[in-house]
């Protein structure tokens, strides 16, 4: 189960909320000194939103491992230092689906589609104002960037967000607020759940 949207629209809360294992996407960004990172065109900032600041090839051979074994090794990610502090190993066990939530996940909907192991996809949309404050306090409060950055992030993907909602169901993903999400989740595995007692 893919979950995207804008950064701050609750998708982690979604995720824990589900009850299914998380696969945390936003661990698979780039290093900072990465010289492949994007910048925010006309600055110095580096662009933590652009699908470039991040491995998709990692994210994806993780997804599949999941998938295929129950268990999978993932970075740690720091975000206020842009950098990987070590690995851990997620295990879902015989858990027939689990919820791989971040801002990118729509970029990959097409190669797990192809894969064979994508179960839905979706975008959470809360509107701008609530979330340019969501993340505002989030990140403020986590100490994620310096305050300056943050309010300059925060205006630039909230004057984005609608773009952003729109590329990411054009790849794939379908629009929809928390509690749609939320029951999305819980059909999607009941269903797996009643596929598998019946095939056992």
């Amino acid at each position: 189960m893919l979950l995207c949207g804008p950064s701050g629209s609750g998708k982690s809360l979604v995720a824990a909320r589900s009850g299914l294992p998380v696969l945390r996407l936003d661990d698979f960004y780039k290093e900072g000194d990465d010289p492949t990172l994007p910048l925010v065109e006309g600055s110095s900032d580096i662009d933590w939103d652009h699908p470039e600041s991040w491995d998709a090839d990692v994210a994806v051979a993780a997804i599949t491992r999941l998938c295929a074994t129950g268990s999978t090794p993932v970075p740690v990610y720091d975000i206020a230092l842009s950098a990987r502090t070590g690995e851990e190993t997620l295990h879902i066990g015989r858990t027939p689906l689990f919820v791989a939530e971040g801002i990118f996940a729509a970029e990959i909907v097409e190669r797990c589609r192809e894969l064979g192991v994508l179960a839905d996809a979706m975008c959470l949309t809360r509107g701008p104002v609530v979330t340019f404050r969501r993340r505002f306090l989030r990140d403020l409060k986590e100490g994620r960037k310096s305050v300056p950055f943050l309010l300059r992030r925060g205006w630039r993907l909230m004057r984005a967000e609608r773009s952003i909602v729109t590329r990411q169901v054009s790849l794939g993903a379908h629009p929809c607020d928390r509690d749609e999400a939320l029951g999305r989740l819980a059909a999607a595995a009941a269903g797996r759940q009643s596929r598998q007692q019946t095939a056992a």
